[in-house]
């Protein structure tokens, strides 16, 4: 769980101390009562002031004010807490290196367009990034060398006039980015581009040998500190605003240098932001942390939307990358100034996830997108989720019979993204796709045309789309554990057993909209619902016809119906892997013993605990009215 908690930062590093000039003297040796901060803070009984290090909402409401404050003029400047103006420094030339945009395959961890973005209904006016709860990180190197990376704040791609002169101006694309560069003379700057350019690069313009061009902003500021290393990433901020300014708060010293307006469409243009930690450009595309580190990322928006939270965008822009997997779903947070998500990337957990997550595992357990899980143990094919036509995901299950017969696991997960469909089998494990196989080997990556992308690494089969949408098989032999994952949350018109309708996560809809609230009865879970949500064949995903009968289980089963050998190995199993949900430690013992197989416990460590359970009871069927639902 993010925790939004702001007291971890400790400013107390050298680097802070070092940006502070404040005077400081010997207090009395009797305790003093606690003045009154007006200003800078002062003990009074003393002979003369005495200073205390700022705390951080001090220095936070100090900062908020100074960054959007008016410069006096075009220039760079900087400022060292408590000072109320800005003070002017030279201005350098930015070294001529690009931080290049996405290309290619889209990989595992963080970065080249694998990252969560902050996305608002109207045009962004600022944004800026920070880091929180920075768990096990020492030490941070790109290529080898240690503190070597980039800050990166980058805008959405967006139409600009500046592309007038590109060999197709319709596709020509303008995209901004706020830096900073922890090279050894650190410098933040921002670097303008022309996406799809395809012509020789306007004047002063440098083609980056892709057809786009490049250019930085004339003045950039040579930050006059050593390299910030990755012990301070919690005392640093990073900003971008439309007046053209990147500005960036290290401690207690702020450091400011202008644009040079190259897109004057970027007001009406930027309604995406991404904010992360990566390579120090092109050249270094990595920004490597070492082994168990885990932090937060913040990535606040100013859109004069109030305190409605930006959504969740499952993108990123630029192609710098580091060695980080997000492992958690972005929260959504409502504040009136600075609106944010805050999501959680760590190399201690390498397994990716979305803006928004469902599941089907084991025999066969769901979480819906809202959170509410219940089981289900029909046999046939039918639809795990929806969001609009151009993304779909069904699974083939089948049932346990004859050993198990009111159990069922997945034996297909096949999806269509956009024009591309994608199937993966077990028994013997396979990977269809638009009706072909394909032999996919161990740790590659397969893009398609279309920007469907196909990426094996062992067992696990990873299917993305450019928009963020994925689905995850994880192939266990007889079974497949599949993860289905929304590339924009919230998305209320998801549908299916995954679906959540209106986002509530209390209740079960059928797909003709009728509602079932809890308690569920057995009946009304697998013939109305079942029958609702089961795939025609003439909409089947599945290139191959299938021998599984449809059926649905005869009664309940959960662990308490295992014989009481079975269930007591198959607990001690599960409590053995620290499973403690009541409800994931039920779903466990079950698994371990249907699938007499250890690992089955491996898939609940790192799920996360239901919002909300519903079990099916045996009464007499009562529907409720349908609802009215979006169309996706």
């Amino acid at each position: 769980m993010i925790k939004q908690v702001w007291k971890h930062f400790a400013f107390t590093s050298t680097l802070a101390l070092s940006l502070l000039s404040l005077t400081t003297v010997n207090a009395a040796a009797q305790p003093q009562p606690k003045p009154k901060i007006t200003g800078e803070p002062q003990i009074k009984g003393t002979i003369g002031p005495v200073t205390r290090p700022p705390t951080f909402q001090q220095r936070e409401i100090w900062r908020k004010a100074m960054v959007r404050s008016e410069r006096p003029k075009k220039g760079c400047f900087m400022a060292t807490y408590p000072q109320k103006t800005w003070k002017e420094v030279p201005c350098e030339t930015p070294r001529p290196v690009p931080f290049g945009p996405k290309r290619g395959a889209r990989p595992f961890t963080v970065g080249n367009g694998t990252d969560f973005s902050a996305q608002v209904t109207g045009n962004t006016s600022a944004a800026e990034g920070t880091f929180e709860n920075i768990v096990g990180v020492t030490g941070v190197t790109g290529g080898g060398t240690a503190n070597k990376y980039s800050l990166q704040l980058n805008t959405n791609t967006f139409s600009t006039t500046t592309c007038s002169g590109a060999a197709n101006p319709a596709t020509c694309q303008g995209w901004e980015q706020f830096i900073y560069s922890s090279v050894t003379l650190s410098e933040i700057l921002i670097q303008y581009w022309l996406l799809g350019y395809n012509n020789p690069c306007p004047a002063g313009w440098t083609s980056d040998g892709g057809g786009d061009c490049f250019i930085n902003n004339a003045g950039a500021l040579h930050v006059p500190v050593q390299a910030i290393n990755a012990t301070t990433l919690g005392q640093m901020t990073l900003n971008g605003d439309i007046t053209d300014q990147v500005t960036l708060t290290a401690g207690g010293t702020m450091f400011s240098a202008p644009g040079d307006n190259h897109f004057p469409d970027l007001t009406n243009g930027w309604r995406i932001s991404e904010f992360n930690i990566f390579g120090d450009s092109a050249g270094t595309p990595s920004a490597d942390f070492n082994a168990g580190s885990t932090l937060d990322v913040r990535t606040r928006v100013n859109s004069g939307m109030g305190a409605i939270p930006p959504t969740c965008d499952g993108t990123g822009f630029t192609g710098e990358v580091n060695n980080l997997t997000l492992v958690s779903a972005p929260a959504l947070i409502n504040d009136v100034n600075w609106p944010s998500i805050v999501f959680t990337q760590s190399n201690n957990a390498p397994t990716p996830v979305s803006c928004d997550n469902a599941d089907s595992i084991g025999d066969t357990h769901l979480t819906t997108f809202s959170g509410l899980y219940y089981d289900f143990q029909a046999s046939g094919d039918f639809l795990l989720a929806t969001a609009g036509p151009d993304f779909v995901v069904q699974a083939r299950q089948a049932s346990g019979a004859p050993t198990w017969p009111n159990a069922s696991l997945n034996k297909g997960i096949a999806t269509q993204m956009g024009e591309t469909r994608v199937a993966v089998y077990v028994e013997p494990d396979r990977l269809v796709i638009d009706g072909h196989p394909e032999n996919l080997a161990d740790g590659k990556d397969l893009l398609l045309p279309t920007g469907v992308q196909v990426s094996r690494r062992g067992n696990t089969y990873n299917i993305t789309s450019e928009d963020g949408n994925m689905v995850r098989a994880d192939l266990n032999g007889a079974y497949i554990n599949a993860h289905v994952g929304l590339g924009h949350t919230p998305k209320p018109q998801a549908r299916g057993l995954l679906g959540s309708p209106n986002g509530n996560n209390k209740q079960l809809v059928t797909a003709g909209g009728v509602v079932l609230n809890e308690p569920v009865s057995f009946t009304d879970l697998y013939h109305s619902y079942a029958d609702s949500w089961r795939v025609q064949p003439n909409v089947s995903l599945f290139a191959e016809a299938t021998t599984i009968k449809a059926g649905i289980p005869s009664g309940l089963f959960f662990a308490a119906h295992l014989n009481p050998q079975e269930r007591a190995r198959a607990l001690t199993i599960c409590k053995a892997s620290h499973i403690t949900n009541k409800t994931l430690l039920d779903a466990c013992t079950l698994d371990t013993a249907v699938l007499n197989d250890e690992g089955a416990a491996r898939v609940f460590v790192h799920t996360l605990p239901p919002r909300v359970v519903i079990k099916p009871v045996l009464r007499e069927s009562v529907l409720h009215e349908p609802i009215v639902h979006p169309t996706p």
